[in-house]
């Protein structure tokens, strides 16, 4: 008669069988996969998911000096980090929302969406800093250091102090753009002025200024502006898109030289009336669009 192993259940089989427990056990092989498993899933965990070490978070708060420090997820709403050193810190999705970072260095470091919206950021150094998707929007970055086209992938909008060189060319179009959708029109015409600067050869910002200019009752110099456009047009082949707008500006200066009295084509146009008459209709719908970065 087979003998059973003292520690097997009642059902279970011979020593010279399996044992019950073979069916709930996992083999040898899926053994070995979960250890393997558990040894190496720490290591694979990315940087940018490890949490805020409560050591660095009080380092900064005390010293206001914690470079390379792990600040990822970290609450720092209107913290006081004037002139505090922070190069290349991890603070990824960090909340910095109207924090006072005036002066700080936050050279190399790691602020892909962070919250830094209403910050104080005068003077800081965010030179190699990365800012995709940071909400930049309503802060102060006057005087702050910051890469050529470092913001093209934040949200910067209301914002204070940012130059006309620490945007590309189709930030500052796009910028015009949205300014003109809201009605804001001397304020489109400041960035189309400065996307021209940028890009001097692209006819889409010349006719966007026009349009803007023209619902600021500027007819002559919006006239100017599109037929440079139109030149701009017919030398990269648009034979119609010129005619277009020489026809359009030819509508704004009357022979005598005066300008004739306008509805405001562009701005009708981006309130809702799609269906009005006018040279400058068309135009709006063409022209004031966002670009592609």
């Amino acid at each position: 008669m087979a003998m059973r192993c003292p520690g097997s259940p009642a059902g279970g089989n011979p020593i010279s069988g399996r044992s019950s427990w073979s069916g709930i056990l996992p083999s040898r092989g899926a053994q070995a996969l979960m250890l393997l498993a558990f040894t190496w899933l720490p290591l694979l965990t990315p940087p940018g998911a490890q949490a805020a070490s409560g050591d660095d978070l009080i380092r900064l708060l005390q010293n206001k000096a914690c470079p390379g420090c792990r600040l990822q997820d970290a609450d720092l709403v209107q913290a006081d980090l004037r002139d505090a050193d922070l190069r290349n810190a991890r603070l990824q999705r960090a909340n910095l929302s109207q924090a006072r970072l005036d002066g700080a260095v936050l050279s190399g470091a790691d602020l892909r969406f962070t919250s830094l919206q209403g910050a104080s950021l005068r003077g800081a150094d965010l030179r190699g800093a990365q800012l995709e998707g940071t909400d930049l929007r309503r802060s102060d970055l006057s005087a702050a250091q910051l890469d050529e086209g470092a913001l093209s992938r934040s949200h910067w909008e209301g914002a204070i102090g940012i130059q006309p060189n620490q945007l590309n060319y189709a930030q500052l179009h796009n910028a015009g753009v949205k300014a003109a959708a809201e009605g804001r029109f001397p304020e489109a015409e400041t960035f189309f002025s400065q996307a021209i600067q940028r890009q001097p050869e692209a006819p889409v910002s010349w006719a966007a200024r026009g349009i803007s200019r023209q619902e600021q009752g500027q007819n002559q110099l919006a006239a100017q502006d599109l037929n440079h456009a139109a030149v701009l047009l017919e030398q990269g082949g648009d034979t119609k898109g010129a005619q277009d707008l020489r026809k359009a500006a030819s509508g704004l200066v009357k022979p005598d030289g005066k300008p004739p009295s306008g509805n405001g084509f562009g701005g009708q146009l981006l309130q809702g009336a799609a269906a009005m008459a006018g040279a400058l209709a068309p135009l709006a719908v063409k022209f004031l669009v966002p670009l592609a970065f």
